[in-house]
């Protein structure tokens, strides 16, 4: 009974009262709306564009069709991800559930990384024996694919905060990229016969795709790593704070982002005086809220002399 009583009444140590950081460690207004119509199109006409590909037998519609499977599943970890971390903090996850977007971001490059090694080795044995292409299938079917791409990625753009979205629009702009050089790749070779085009557009939309997702990779490494928010100048966030009136110094000292775009602070601050701790508490937070934007702050007073 006594236990049972315990775990309900743990609800409210993770309740945010008066001067408390207005972080939720949760997000309370992201929409998986936006990522379930993307995952509906985009999943929609992968499989299609992917029977055409081998069909057509044109690495350029494959590679495309490849992305979309791939981002189907991009999609699909993104959306998990948001929905896992809406759920607000428990007795064990008292952080909350934020890092999922990032985490799911982190596998989705990897996954795209998988993509593009499998094009490239693909596009450079047909560099060295080409296949016939049916470029005027390709054309019809890579400029669909060009549209419902295009309809995926303005659906993404409306969610600029998310980490993990951004990673999958990073997928869809692979894809819209795929579908352009595919239709490239199918009217040069309708016309002219010249089918090496296919996989030289192919790798070079490869090398493309491979410059923004080593950007997702670092970025979402970055936040796994609790790595100090990139907008954020630790050493100068030292400084301001060791010029607050009554403050002798601060150390151990850290900044990170409890979840994407809300940092959080701890440290101890060396004082001479405890009496005037209140105040200069207050004045360190108005600081920092004001001049870095933080808001989630804990630091630990303690009497200089008895810290050396």
């Amino acid at each position: 009974m006594s236990q049972n009583m315990h775990k309900a009444d743990s609800n409210h140590l993770h309740d945010h009262r008066a001067g408390d950081a207005e972080h939720r460690h949760y997000f309370e207004n992201r929409s998986q709306k936006i990522l379930a119509y993307a995952l509906s199109l985009t999943l929609g006409f992968a499989g299609i564009e992917c029977l055409f590909g081998f069909w057509a037998n044109s690495l350029a519609l494959i590679s495309d069709a490849g992305h979309m499977l791939t981002d189907s599943a991009a999609l699909g970890l993104a959306l998990l991800a948001q929905i896992i971390a809406k759920r607000p903090p428990t007795a064990k996850n008292s952080f909350g559930f934020g890092r999922a977007e990032a985490l799911a971001a982190f596998v989705n490059g990897l996954l795209m990384l998988l993509v593009i090694g499998w094009i490239a080795k693909e596009a450079i044995q047909r560099l060295y024996v080409p296949e016939q292409v049916h470029g005027e299938a390709v054309v019809l079917v890579a400029t669909i694919g060009l549209i419902i791409n295009i309809a995926v990625a303005w659906v993404l753009s409306h969610d600029k905060n998310s980490v993990n979205t951004k990673a999958a629009l990073v997928h869809v702009m692979g894809d819209l990229l795929g579908s352009v050089a595919a239709i490239v790749s199918g009217a040069v070779i309708y016309y002219t016969g010249w089918t090496k085009i296919d996989p030289l557009l192919s790798i070079f939309v490869s090398l493309l795709i491979l410059k923004s997702t080593i950007s997702v990779l670092l970025e979402s490494y970055h936040f796994l790593m609790e790595g100090v928010p990139h907008h954020i100048d630790y050493i100068q966030i030292g400084n301001d704070i060791e010029m607050i009136e009554g403050i002798k110094s601060i150390h151990d000292l850290h900044v990170w982002e409890m979840s994407p775009g809300y940092p959080a602070l701890i440290g101890h601050v060396e004082l001479d005086d405890l009496s005037n701790w209140p105040r200069i508490l207050n004045d360190t937070k108005t600081m920092l809220l004001e001049k870095h934007g933080i808001d989630h702050i804990t630091l630990q007073a303690e009497i200089a002399n008895m810290t050396t």
